[in-house]
């Protein structure tokens, strides 16, 4: 028998992928997080192109998670607190189809998950309108140049990271306090 942990895979977009990247690279079980696109119809898309809104792709985020300690649905309910879920193609002044917020599911017990979830947070009320959120079958991921790669940490007075990214970190310190990896807390 192996010790081994098991590896799960999430795919995630919430508006720009150095958020959703930065807030849950800190949780206790997540394994790797890697910034990329998903969802589009152009082989290997650059940054620019996806900006460029033509490729189709959504900016997202590849989890690694190891689900005995932390499960598909309490990361989902982490990625619902980190974007708006109920404004198509857009978060806050990012505005475009790369920034809709999107779950590509690696599996039918994954969609079943997302879509309970999903439920949840509506009946919760927690958003005052009703969830834009795709839900897809996962397709082809491409990672996002190295320079978008825990682009928060390493670029954190970067303008954009000070009044965009900080804040969304922080609250989402706050919250999720307890799940946070010992050098985060």
């Amino acid at each position: 028998m192996s010790d081994t942990p098991k590896t799960e895979i999430a795919i995630l977009g919430g508006g720009c992928f150095w958020c959703i990247d930065a807030a849950l690279r800190e949780v206790q079980g997540v394994t790797e997080v890697v910034s990329g696109y998903a969802g589009g119809h152009v082989a290997n898309p650059t940054y620019e192109q996806v900006c460029g809104k033509g490729t189709g792709h959504a900016e997202v985020v590849r989890v690694a998670f190891d689900p005995s300690v932390l499960s598909y649905a309490d990361l989902l309910r982490m990625f619902f607190t980190l974007h708006d879920p109920t404004t198509p193609d857009r978060q806050g002044a990012d505005v475009g189809p790369q920034y809709r917020s999107i779950i590509q599911f690696t599996s039918e017990a994954q969609a079943e998950t997302a879509r309970g979830v999903m439920r949840e947070i509506e009946k919760a009320g927690i958003w005052p309108g009703t969830l834009v959120t795709q839900l897809e079958p996962a397709g082809t991921f491409w990672p996002a140049e190295p320079e978008h790669q825990d682009y928060f940490n390493r670029n954190p007075w970067a303008g954009y990271c000070r009044v965009v990214v900080a804040p969304k970190v922080g609250k989402f310190r706050k919250s999720f306090a307890a799940r946070l990896k010992p050098q985060a807390a």
